[in-house]
């Protein structure tokens, strides 16, 4: 295991709202040694003293329900160097010593470049790692330089590119609930499955993120990487071991079954919107052109509908729709698999709501909604079995931080992955750019797009209408 841990960005969001308070999950789970020692690594001009004051009063904000003492402990195991990734002298003087280390680069991925050839030139020690969050690349000729970058100084088993969606105990329970369980795994496949939906919908705006967001959009902001994750999990052959060859060889193997969009195709099959004005609870919010931070001739999406299908033995007539926005009327998070209707039903003048079976994402849940003859009326009744999930024992990143500084790279994203992930995605945002989509509208705190049939099945007068 890993004892030294540097964090480039570190003065930043992401390491005060989940970095610092996945070390105190792990220092109070008796996952950090004595050893573990944490170097922050920000533009900022601060001493040692000035920043862990910072990290103490970010850990009693985002991690109060954690023990002191283990919030003290990551505190007093912390020390800060001044650096910029665009000045190498200072990268070096943050990564200097002759013990292997994890970079963490919490930045944002235009600098990721200029970061790693700033740690390669400063020499790291061997047995170090890298990490970098997503995403991997701008586009696909970025991920492409950026791989072939990371492989001139470090070999793939030492790169972590991570995810948390793939630490939430959700996402790991649907190869669980899949592959442990003898009447699901055999009706896993086409035959039985019609659709399965994949959706992150959320009622928060931008939260103050005009900055990132508006130059990046619901696509590439979700769907490029978390639902694709989520996407090849589900859809994925069963592995021979979840080690990290072998799981992430079937994912690759997912994104290289999907069926190329062309550009009619994504025309047809996704969709994209953003909100304007409206209400949510007692918010009353702006049109997203009317927010702070944002461009007034922006064309950037903050709703976005993306259906694949697969060219393989198991998943030829199955519908995957990937969907994200942002400012609707609800949180709706879940993976939902929706099965075929039975072939025929012995009753008369009747009719069965196809079985769905949900994970929910946040909160993480579980449900499978049936169909059961009601009570002395002979007619068909729902039914639905839920259950809770027990809460994790470690936060999402804390689980990723424990599988870096263990060099367990199975919850990683390899490099090829991450440019079959932009390969895919490429053919829509090219269709996007040239307008083959229309942009359309949806009042904040609706429904964005509606509970529409998937696209490739809806009928042309709803289409018309629409």
């Amino acid at each position: 295991m890993i004892d030294r841990l540097v964090i480039f960005g570190a003065t930043g969001d992401l390491m005060a709202r989940y970095l610092l308070p996945g070390l105190g999950a792990l220092q109070a789970a008796g996952q950090l040694g004595d050893r573990f020692r944490l170097t922050g690594a920000g533009r900022e001009d601060w001493d040692d003293q000035r920043f862990r004051g910072w990290a103490w009063s970010q850990l009693e904000q985002h991690a109060g329900h954690l023990p002191a003492t283990a919030r003290q402990a990551v505190v007093s195991a912390s020390s800060y160097r001044q650096a910029d990734v665009g000045d190498r002298r200072s990268v070096a003087a943050a990564v200097s010593g002759a013990e292997p280390l994890a970079a963490y680069l919490a930045l944002p991925p235009t600098v990721f470049p200029s970061a790693v050839a700033a740690l390669f030139a400063a020499g790291l020690p061997e047995g170090s790692r890298i990490v970098l969050e997503k995403p991997f690349g701008e586009d696909l000729t970025s991920a492409v330089a950026l791989n072939h970058l990371l492989a001139e100084g470090m070999s793939e088993q030492d790169v972590f590119r991570v995810d948390h969606f793939l630490a939430m105990t959700t996402v790991r329970n649907i190869l669980g609930f899949r592959l442990a369980n003898r009447v699901v795994e055999p009706i896993w496949n086409s035959t039985h499955i019609a659709r399965i939906d994949i959706l992150w919908e959320e009622s928060l705006a931008l939260e103050g993120r005009a900055g990132y967001y508006d130059g990046v959009g619901a696509l590439k902001d979700m769907v490029q990487n978390h639902l694709l994750q989520l996407f090849c999990l589900v859809a994925m052959e069963p592995p021979v071991s979840l080690g990290e060859r072998d799981l992430r060889d079937r994912k690759v193997d997912v994104l290289r079954s999907v069926r190329p969009l062309t550009a009619d195709d994504a025309a047809r099959h996704t969709r994209r919107a953003r909100y304007v004005s409206g209400q949510i609870g007692d918010r009353r919010l702006p049109a997203y052109v009317d927010e702070d931070g944002v461009d007034p001739e922006s064309r950037t999406e903050t709703l976005a509908q993306v259906e694949l299908r697969l060219d393989n033995w198991r998943w030829p007539d199955t519908i995957f729709r990937l969907r994200s926005g942002k400012a609707l009327g609800r949180d709706r998070k879940e993976v939902a698999v929706h099965f075929r209707q039975v072939p025929q039903l012995p009753f008369w003048n009747v009719s069965a709501a196809p079985n769905v079976l949900r994970f929910g994402l946040e909160p993480e849940s579980l449900a499978l909604e049936l169909t059961s003859l009601g009570p002395w009326t002979g007619r068909l009744a729902p039914l639905t079995l839920s259950a809770e999930i027990k809460p994790p024992e470690l936060p999402a990143y804390a689980h990723l931080l424990l599988e870096v500084l263990n060099h367990n790279a199975a919850l990683s994203i390899r490099g090829d992955e991450a440019e079959e992930s932009w390969r895919l995605v490429t053919p829509v945002l090219d269709a996007w750019s040239k307008d083959l989509v229309p942009l359309e509208e949806y009042p904040a705190g609706s429904d964005g797009l509606g509970e529409a049939a998937p696209l490739g099945v809806r009928p042309a007068p709803y289409l018309a209408a629409r």
